[in-house]
């Protein structure tokens, strides 16, 4: 039997990769999601925003929060390719109650 979370994921991307980066990373976790018979209900993009302490150099981040449901296999590969993906400074994801 495979059981289906919901998760939010915000996503902190560096502000000085080139342009449409954003665009393609989170393309790749949609259809990571989708592959694995998951669905996004919704991606927020939060824009550029200043961040409370410097990572890497950067005073800056580009945000997103991406909702989507997934089994939790889906969701640790989502994570390990973040991990691994230029680009991507820091990223949380949380377990939503149904």
């Amino acid at each position: 039997m495979s059981t289906t979370n919901k998760y939010e994921l915000m996503l902190m991307l560096d502000p000085g990769a080139e342009e449409g980066r954003q665009s393609e990373i989170l393309d790749r976790l949609s259809k990571t999601v989708e592959e694995s018979k998951g669905k996004v209900a919704s991606v927020d993009d939060w824009g550029k925003r200043k961040l409370a302490y410097e990572i890497t150099g950067q005073s800056e981040g580009l945000y997103s929060v991406v909702t989507f449901t997934a089994e939790p296999a889906t969701l640790t590969e989502v994570e390990r390719v973040l991990r691994i993906t230029d680009g991507v400074m820091r990223f949380q994801t949380v377990r939503l109650k149904d």
